[in-house]
């Protein structure tokens, strides 16, 4: 391999920019590209927060160009008390927690409504499922399974309902939006995260967005010096 395209989401700059200032790179906007590094050609896309914008920019981002891999970086909330805030992790499943129908009674999905076949391509059981990637620190972190929604939850009773009915590790409000574009379209992709918080009643001197963003940009660089060297070395 010669070189290696790769394509990184954020849905902030702050998510972006000390990886950038670690290459070198002093702004970053939508169209930010062919930045080259150790014969990785990267490109990268700030989508803003939520799943419509998500989907837009990757989609868009995705649709002129043939990306080798395609990395969707951030932060999230852990539903998970055995994740340390500030951890890294790997995100292998994706669910929408929030597209159903609401009756007085209870929240359905799209699948549990029998709107859409739970195994309708990209989807299993419901469920976005991304392919192992083989690499050695990915390897290392551990693999979680994460819901997405255009809310960041905050409510006790919200909580305990998706807790019950997801058994998501995570969430974001960003990475099915994200699997779901690289799956249609049958890229190669992954979701790294770090943890910034615990999903529980909304109380923000809990988070240490300052420390998720420093181990999350310190293990995107190392992957990145990772990659390179691979390609210059194959």
């Amino acid at each position: 391999m010669h070189s290696m395209k790769i394509l990184m989401v954020a849905a902030t700059n702050l998510e972006l920019n000390t990886i950038l200032e670690h290459l070198n790179i002093n702004n970053c906007s939508p169209d930010y590209n062919n930045f080259i590094y150790k014969r990785l050609n990267i490109d990268f896309v700030v989508t803003g927060i939520g799943l419509v914008f998500t989907s837009y920019q990757v989609a868009k981002s995705i649709s002129n160009k043939n990306y080798d891999l395609i990395i969707e970086i951030g932060i999230a909330g852990s539903f998970n008390k055995n994740l340390q805030i500030g951890e890294i992790v790997n995100v292998t499943q994706e669910e929408f927690s929030d597209l159903g129908i609401e009756s007085p009674a209870e929240f359905k999905t799209i699948f549990e409504s029998n709107f859409i076949n739970n195994n309708t391509f990209p989807f299993s059981d419901g469920k976005l499922i991304s392919k192992e990637f083989d690499n050695e620190l990915i390897k290392q972190i551990k693999q979680v399974k994460s819901i997405s929604s255009n809310t960041a939850h905050g409510n006790a009773l919200t909580i305990n309902n998706l807790m019950n009915k997801f058994n998501p590790d995570i969430e974001s409000m960003e990475g099915a939006a994200f699997f779901y574009v690289c799956l249609m379209e049958k890229v190669n992709f992954i979701e790294i995260r770090a943890i910034s918080n615990y999903v529980e009643p909304r109380n923000v001197s809990n988070w240490n967005i300052p420390l998720a963003i420093k181990n999350l940009s310190g293990f995107i660089v190392m992957l990145l010096e990772d990659l390179g060297n691979k390609v210059l070395n194959s």
